[in-house]
C-alpha cells in the first residue's frame, strides 16, 4: 500500500520496496511481503544465484534453451508488472580477468534480461560494477538497450562518501561515485532508458556532493537497515542527513527500497512509531521483519508539507521544454491570455508600483484637478488596464489611458472590456504596434509587461525603446530595469533524454536545436554554483548610442564538496525593478513568492562540459541585434 496520502502528491514516490533473497516460490514471495509486510513491490532475484551457463549440460535436447527460470505463469502479467523489479544476479562481473567468469556473466546477463523483458516487468536492476573499469559491463548494457523494449535498466551505484572528511574510508571507495555512473552512462551514450539505483550506506557525502544527484535520473534509492539508528523509543530512525535525502527523494519522485536483515531489537509489547497502514497483524502472527523501517519511511512522507496550490498546478511543466513565446512576432491566443491573468501577484504588484508612481506624479493637494497620462503599450486582453485604475482609486489621482496593442484580436477584447465596465472616458484604444504608432500626445507613464523569462528575450529593451519616443522627459517606467541572471546546471533530463513536443533534443542532429532556448519549469537539476547577473537594461534609456547589444564574461566556481558534474547548460531568470522598491523576479533566492507567469529559461550546450572539485567554468553571453531580430547566444570556455 502506498506510504500515504499527501495532497498534490501522484508520483511514484508514494510506492516503497524492499529487496529480497532468491525464492523459487514468487506467490509466496509476494503474499510475505505486499500482502503481510505492505511494500508496494519487490525486487527480486530472477535465476537460481547457483546458475552459471559454463556448468550447465549443453545439450538441452536440440531446443537451445537453458533451465535458468521457472515459470512465467505463476503469476499475473498485471503482478509481474506492477510488483517485481527483476534483479539480476549480483555474483556477474562483465570486466573480470577471468575469462569463464566474463563469458558466464555476459551470457547471465543477457538471459536475465531477455527473461524480465518477457515478464513484462517495468524495470531491471543492474548489479554494480565491480570495479572502477567497467566498458565491458557498459558495452553490453548498451548493446541490449539497443534492442530493449520500453522495460527500464536501473544501474546501482554505491553512494560512497569521498569527501574530506572521509578519508579514512578503505582506499578502494576512494573513488566518486558520480564518476563511476558517469563513465557507465556515456558509454551507454546517455541512453534515456537506463537509469541510476543508488546504494546508500551508513555514512553519505556532503549535502552539496548529494545534490549532483537530483539532475541525475535516480529511479530509486536502497536504503540498507545498517543505516538507521535507535531513537530514544528503541525504535529505527534516520539521521538528518539521511533523512534530507530520503524527503529529497520523495520530492523528486524516486521511490525507496529497503535491504537488508532487521539490526533493531524492538521493545515488546509496544506499537511501532508512526504505524500508519492497516496492520494485519494478529496475536500470533509474525510481523514483517522489516515493518517498523517501512513505518518510519512512511512516517518522513506523511510529515512532508503538502504541496502548495501553484506546485499542483505546475506538475504537468516540470522538466518539459517548451519554446518561449513570442508575442511580438505570432499574436497570442485567448487560453494564453486567460492563464497569463490569472496571475494576481503579477497584477498586486504591478497596481503597487503604478501607485507608487501616480503619488510621486501627482502631489496630494493636486489630485482632484491633476490628470496623468499612462500608456499600457501591450495591452493584452486588458489586465494591467484594470490594475491602473485600481490604483488610480486607490490613490485618489484621476487618469487618462491609452492601451496600445498589436493583436487585433485582442483588441476586440479590448473594446468589449471597456464597453462593459464603462470606461469610455477613460480609456483609448489603440489598434497599432507601439514602435510605428504617432502618439497624440505625451505620458507620465509607460507600463509593459513584456518582460521574458531572461528579461530581455522578448524584446522588451527594443519595444521600449521604440516607445520611449511619446514619454515625457521625466517620465516614469514601469518596468524601469531588469536584469537578465543565469546559473550553471547539471540537468540530464534536459539536454540528453528528455523529450519535447518534437522528439528528444539528442536526437536532433541539426545544431539549431542544441542553440535554441527553452523556456521550463526546472525541477530534476543539480543548480552547481550561485546565480550571476548578465546584463542590466533601463529605461527610460537615456543612453546616446541606445544599443542592446551586450556582451558579458562569467566564470562559475566549483564549490570543493561538490564533487565532479556534468554541465548541460545555463538556467536563466530575470530580477526586475518595477517601481522604487517594487520587485518582481523568478531567480529562485529572491523570487516574487506565488507567481507563476514565469518559467526559468534553459540553454542547452551541445556538448556537455565535466566540471571537477574546486575548478572553474568560464562562459561568454553575447546579445546580438539585428534590423529584424535579437538574441542571447553563450560559448563555454
Amino acid at each position: 500500500m502506498p506510504l500515504g496520502e499527501r495532497a498534490g502528491d501522484k508520483s511514484e514516490s508514494r510506492y516503497c520496496g524492499v529487496e529480497t533473497e532468491f525464492n523459487d516460490d514468487m506467490p509466496q514471495l509476494l503474499a510475505y511481503n505486499i500482502s503481510s509486510g505492505g511494500f508496494d513491490f519487490v525486487v527480486a532475484t530472477l535465476m537460481d544465484p547457483s546458475y552459471r551457463p559454463s556448468l550447465v549440460e549443453k545439450d538441452c535436447g536440440g531446443s537451445g534453451v537453458l533451465p535458468f527460470a521457472g515459470s512465467d505463469l505463476v503469476l499475473s502479467p498485471s503482478q509481474w508488472s506492477s510488483h517485481v523489479v527483476g534483479k539480476i544476479s549480483s555474483w556477474i562481473d562483465l570486466d573480470s580477468e577471468d575469462e569463464i567468469l566474463r563469458m558466464d556473466s555476459e551470457t547471465t546477463l543477457k538471459q536475465e534480461i531477455a527473461w524480465a523483458s518477457h515478464l513484462s516487468l517495468q524495470a531491471c536492476l543492474l548489479p554494480a560494477p565491480k570495479g572502477t573499469s567497467c566498458a565491458n559491463y557498459a558495452r553490453c548494457v548498451n548493446q541490449i538497450l539497443l534492442g530493449l523494449n520500453s522495460m527500464k535498466l536501473w544501474l546501482r551505484i554505491p553512494l560512497w562518501k569521498t569527501d574530506d572528511d572521509s578519508m579514512d574510508v578503505d582506499s578502494n571507495r576512494l573513488v566518486d561515485s558520480w564518476e563511476l555512473w558517469n563513465s557507465f552512462r556515456l558509454l551507454c551514450e546517455h541512453h534515456s532508458q537506463l537509469s541510476v539505483a543508488l546504494d546508500v550506506l551508513s555514512s553519505i557525502p556532503s549535502p552539496n556532493s548529494l545534490g549532483r544527484w537530483f539532475g541525475e535520473p535516480v529511479r530509486a534509492v536502497i536504503i540498507h537497515t545498517d543505516c538507521f539508528l535507535t531513537n530514544a523509543r528503541g525504535y529505527p530512525c534516520l539521521s538528518k542527513r539521511h533523512q534530507k535525502l530520503v524527503t529529497g527523494a520523495f520530492s523528486h519522485s524516486i521511490q525507496i527500497v529497503l535491504s537488508g536483515k532487521p539490526v533493531h531489537s524492538l521493545p515488546k509489547g509496544s506499537s511501532d512509531l508512526a504505524a500508519n497502514h492497516d496492520d494485519s497483524t494478529l496475536d500470533g502472527v509474525q510481523r514483517h521483519p522489516l515493518r517498523s523501517y517501512l513505518d518510519y519511511i512512511g512516517y518522513l512522507y506523511q510529515k512532508m508539507d503538502p504541496l502548495p496550490e501553484q506546485e499542483r498546478f505546475e506538475l504537468g511543466y516540470r522538466d518539459f521544454l517548451q519554446s518561449p513565446l513570442q508575442p511580438l512576432m505570432d499574436n497570442l491566443e485567448a487560453q494564453t491570455y486567460e492563464t497569463f491573468e490569472k496571475d494576481a501577484v503579477k497584477y498586486i504588484q504591478y497596481q503597487r508600483a503604478i501607485s507608487k508612481a501616480l503619488q510621486d506624479r501627482v502631489p496630494e493637494d493636486k489630485a482632484s484637478r491633476m490628470t496623468t497620462v499612462l500608456m499600457v503599450v501591450g495591452a493584452g486582453r486588458g489586465p494591467l488596464v484594470r490594475a491602473s485604475l485600481q490604483a488610480a482609486e486607490e490613490t485618489g489621482r484621476k487618469l487618462r489611458i491609452y492601451a496600445v496593442e498589436k493583436n487585433p484580436n485582442a483588441v476586440v477584447t479590448l473594446h468589449s472590456l471597456v464597453k462593459l465596465e464603462g470606461w469610455e472616458n477613460i480609456v483609448t484604444i489603440i489598434s497599432s504596434d507601439m514602435r510605428s504608432w504617432d502618439a497624440p500626445e505625451k505620458a507620465d507613464i509607460l507600463v509593459s509587461e513584456l518582460l521574458g523569462s531572461f528579461g530581455d528575450n522578448e524584446l522588451s529593451p527594443e519595444c521600449l525603446d521604440g516607445a520611449q519616443r511619446f514619454l515625457k522627459d521625466d517620465g516614469i517606467s514601469i518596468p524601469s530595469s531588469y536584469i537578465p541572471m543565469v546559473e550553471e546546471t547539471c540537468c540530464v533530463e534536459y539536454g540528453w533524454t528528455c523529450f519535447l513536443d518534437t522528439p528528444r533534443v539528442k536526437s536532433h542532429k541539426d545544431v539549431v536545436h542544441f542553440e535554441t532556448a527553452y523556456v521550463v519549469k526546472l525541477h530534476n537539476v543539480a543548480r552547481l554554483a550561485p546565480t550571476q547577473s548578465v546584463f542590466t537594461f533601463t529605461h527610460p534609456n537615456q543612453s546616446i548610442t541606445k544599443s542592446n547589444q551586450r556582451y558579458k564574461k562569467l566564470r562559475f566556481e566549483i564549490p570543493c564538496d561538490t564533487g565532479s558534474a556534468m554541465v548541460h547548460g545555463f538556467a536563466g531568470y530575470f530580477d526586475a525593478t518595477l517601481y522604487k522598491d517594487v520587485h518582481l523576479g523568478i531567480e529562485p533566492s529572491t523570487a516574487t513568492p506565488n507567481m507563476f507567469s514565469w518559467f526559468a529559461i534553459f540553454f542547452p550546450l551541445r556538448t556537455p562540459v565535466i566540471v571537477h572539485p574546486g575548478s572553474s567554468l568560464e562562459v561568454n553571453f553575447w546579445r546580438c541585434c539585428g534590423p529584424s531580430r535579437s538574441q542571447s547566444y553563450a560559448y563555454v570556455l
